[in-house]
């Protein structure tokens, strides 16, 4: 306390520091789990990064990359969006991060593996059905990357789970129009693995492109494939952005 009963400066920043969470989360950092790590993070400084996987999730925060696949520092290089969605390679050249960071990451980090996760429960597929808020004018706009995923019925929870699959599978299609990454996948460099993850069951399906089917990933016998042309599903029906 100071002279008269009042807060000192550490008082203060203590009381500011209980009050802010994120504040209290950097300190913990910092003074836990940092030391524990302190080598592997000055070797990525010193050796530079070379993650192996390019994941591709959904920026819902019920998401968590690294818990899914026990990844530690270095090991994967992010990619988060609303749906998990991978815009055309259309050869536009414009401000596009997802697209950036896919040629960043094949082109220069030179990783071998690129997942695309989905989930359960996605507020992007759930969009597809609905009307968005009017201001939403960038939001619509991208939802337009999973259109050609929604089914032509009415979205019930076995429609919005077979709509978070197909989307999975569409932008797997789409990261083969990627002269980059085609190149890799069929010379052996690159894995393409197409993931939903169910959130209430703590389970990820895996994309088998030889059944066509996602498969739980406690039984499957791999980590899942991409397809190299337009999948077709058990009903027949060819999904591609020409054909939803």
């Amino acid at each position: 306390m100071g002279p008269r009963g009042g807060a000192t400066g550490n008082d203060c920043d203590s009381s500011a520091a209980s009050a802010d969470d994120l504040l209290v989360r950097l300190r913990s950092f910092k003074s836990d789990y940092f030391p524990l790590h302190q080598q592997r993070f000055q070797d990525l400084v010193a050796d530079g990064q070379h993650p192996t996987t390019l994941f591709i999730g959904c920026s819902d925060s019920r998401l968590l990359p690294y818990l899914l696949t026990g990844a530690g520092p270095g090991e994967l290089f992010l990619v988060r969006n609303v749906g998990a969605f991978v815009p055309p390679y259309d050869g536009s050249y414009g401000h596009h991060g997802t697209a950036a960071a896919i040629e960043f990451a094949v082109l220069s980090l030179q990783v071998g593996r690129i997942v695309v996760c989905g989930h359960s429960h996605c507020g992007a597929i759930k969009a597809l059905y609905e009307e968005v808020p009017a201001e939403a004018n960038n939001l619509r706009r991208w939802l337009d990357l999973g259109r050609d995923a929604a089914l032509p019925v009415v979205p019930t929870p076995d429609a919005l789970r077979r709509t978070e699959q197909r989307a999975v599978v569409l932008q797997l299609e789409r990261l083969m129009d990627y002269p980059m990454v085609r190149r890799r996948v069929v010379d052996g460099q690159i894995s393409l693995h197409g993931w939903h993850y169910v959130i209430e069951d703590g389970e990820v399906h895996v994309f088998d492109v030889e059944s066509g089917h996602f498969v739980a990933a406690s039984v499957a016998t791999h980590s899942g494939t991409g397809p190299y042309h337009p999948y077709v599903e058990h009903d027949g029906q060819v999904l591609s952005d020409e054909n939803p």
